[in-house]
């Protein structure tokens, strides 16, 4: 059975995880500025989900197959491993200790006097689930059962899932099972293969061409697509790459793009200076130059994230869920 070793089971906890087995869950910055007054994640923003109601998880917590330079989370510790399902835990053996683990971090939040009680209580039980908190979740073998379980037996409102597209394979699993999440975010950081292989350091020998063949099958899914594309200043930002960012975003023809700024977070900070991180107008002017260049046009923004939403002017599908 796949399992975390006490010493990164106490370093993980020390940074405020929850572990269960080989999954683990975490509270937010959005999810705490949510219960005392502070704002909202630009999600809720964006698409209408709830943030006092998330609960940011994630099956594999120290697993994944790339190595990216802008990563804020633990990299430094990540496994790599093709995993089996006789390997890990099924996903109604770790999803209820999260939820318990993750009451247990927000069990604190009723002493601050800013706390909105109402909201606290009803923040206990998650309504929104994103799949996104470390690791890779597309190398968990039970990624549709775990999709399937969240919408049917907890009764998600909303199921995010963010995956960097190295698994194609399983996507197209989850798409036979019927089981695709209600939104599926690619994460995109490199405009050709030469820069993937730098900024995302993947370890296949074949992970730009995984990652195409992911995006060329987004806007055939049954659910709202995203690419999500990290803008690094002084990496990924030239305007000499600007045309072939467009012609991944072409192929790709999701619903939407969300342009983000680097963050110098974390683990980050070992990698990357804070020159990486692009200013407000850095980012608001890419994104003027993808919208005059592609389908995709400037749609909502959220500058306290440093993000801007594009939209697909050919996507039929609503910005929030019913």
């Amino acid at each position: 059975m796949l399992e975390l070793n006490e010493k990164l089971i106490k370093d993980l906890e020390k940074k405020q995880y929850g572990v269960s087995g080989h999954a683990g869950v975490q509270i937010c910055t959005w999810n705490k500025k949510s219960l005392i007054g502070k704002g909202s994640c630009y999600k809720q923003k964006f698409y209408d989900v709830h943030c006092h109601k998330c609960m940011q998880f994630t099956p594999l917590v120290l697993w994944c197959q790339e190595n990216c330079i802008f990563c804020w989370r633990t990299m430094e510790l990540m496994k790599t491993a093709k995993l089996n399902k006789k390997d890990v835990l099924k996903p109604e053996e770790f999803v209820e200790e999260l939820i318990e683990k993750r009451k247990k971090l927000l069990s604190g939040f009723p002493g601050n006097p800013k706390t909105d009680k109402k909201l606290f209580t009803d923040a206990l039980e998650p309504d929104h689930y994103a799949i996104s908190l470390s690791g890779e979740p597309t190398l968990y073998p039970y990624l549709a059962e775990l999709v399937k379980y969240l919408k049917e037996k907890k009764k998600a409102r909303s199921v995010f899932i963010v995956s960097n597209g190295q698994e194609p394979e399983m996507i197209k699993k989850l798409e036979k099972e019927k089981a695709l999440p209600h939104q599926l975010y690619i994460s995109l950081s490199a405009p050709n293969e030469k820069l993937f292989k730098r900024i995302n350091a993947s370890v296949y020998t074949d992970g730009w061409k995984r990652l195409k063949k992911t995006l060329s099958m987004l806007s055939k899914l049954k659910c709202r697509t995203v690419v999500r594309l990290t803008l690094i200043k002084g990496k990924n930002d030239s305007p000499e790459f600007l045309n072939e960012w467009c012609e991944l975003l072409s192929l790709a023809d999701s619903d939407f793009v969300e342009i983000k700024s680097y963050m110098h977070l974390g683990y980050s900070r070992k990698r990357l200076s804070h020159e990486n991180m692009p200013s407000w107008k850095e980012v608001t002017d890419f994104a003027e130059k993808i919208s005059e260049n592609t389908d995709f046009k400037v749609h909502n923004e959220a500058e306290n994230s440093l993000i801007i939403l594009l939209k697909n002017k050919k996507s039929k599908k609503k910005d929030f869920f019913e």
